[in-house]
């Protein structure tokens, strides 16, 4: 079974278009480190058409963690603004593009049988 950060990935480029980024250009690239392994992913926005590579490319946009914690954030678990904010996210380049992508992001995780509002 292929883990958080993958999953969100590979999901994200097989459905093409995403209407929370209508509107939106250009390119972001994720770098997400595990001791002296970095493996990158890079999210190309065209109007709200999305493109998931692992392309090593320069981008409008760079976000830099730990892969545990983009696992995290993947699962709904962690807020990747308090994330940057505690200084574990990195941030580099075209913020607006940032802000439009943690949209895409899960909510947390609904406890002990509540209802989602």
């Amino acid at each position: 079974m292929a883990d958080a950060s993958t999953q969100f990935f590979e999901g994200l480029g097989s459905r093409g278009h995403e209407a929370h980024l209508e509107g939106a250009n250009g390119t972001l690239r994720i770098e997400l480190t595990n001791g002296k392994k970095t493996e990158r992913w890079l999210v190309s926005v065209d109007d709200g058409d999305v493109a998931v590579s692992h392309r090593n490319d320069t981008a409008d946009s760079t976000l830099r963690t730990r892969r545990d914690l983009f696992d995290g954030i993947a699962r709904g678990e962690v807020n990747a603004m308090a994330a940057v904010l505690r200084g574990a996210l990195a941030v580099e380049g075209d913020w607006e593009l940032i802000v439009l992508f943690q949209r895409l992001f899960p909510g947390p995780p609904v406890a002990n049988g509540a209802t989602a509002r």
